[in-house]
């Protein structure tokens, strides 16, 4: 059973920048699309940045120019690097593969001054 466990939130200032990561375990990683998902408050969860197993990525428009989403597959990570972070950006963020239907616990990105 693939398990993925997210990183890296917290509070930052807006035009600021974090760094998430998702380590997911087995073997399945390497053989599988990743996406970082958001969900703010009263919203529905979104799919914000995705990559393919060839390192091919894909953004929704709002993130596009400030997000960068990358793996490892020897460490069965991925990242997403998000600068520029606006409040809008506030919301638990989510890995997951975009074959499995199993989420992570998230990570809370909050963005104010």
């Amino acid at each position: 059973q693939v398990r993925m466990v997210e990183s890296g939130g917290g509070l930052v200032q807006p035009g600021g920048s974090l760094r998430l990561s998702c380590v997911a375990s087995g073997s399945i990683f390497r053989l599988t699309a990743m996406g970082w998902y958001r969900q703010a408050p009263g919203k529905q969860r979104e799919l914000v940045a995705s990559i393919d197993r060839t390192n091919n990525p894909n953004y929704t428009d709002s993130v596009k120019g400030r997000f960068t989403i990358s793996r490892d597959n020897a460490k069965n990570t991925v990242y997403l690097q998000m600068n520029s972070l606006k409040p809008e950006d506030t919301a638990v963020y989510y890995c997951k593969s975009l074959a499995l239907s199993t989420w992570g616990q998230g990570t809370q990105v909050t963005v104010s001054s």
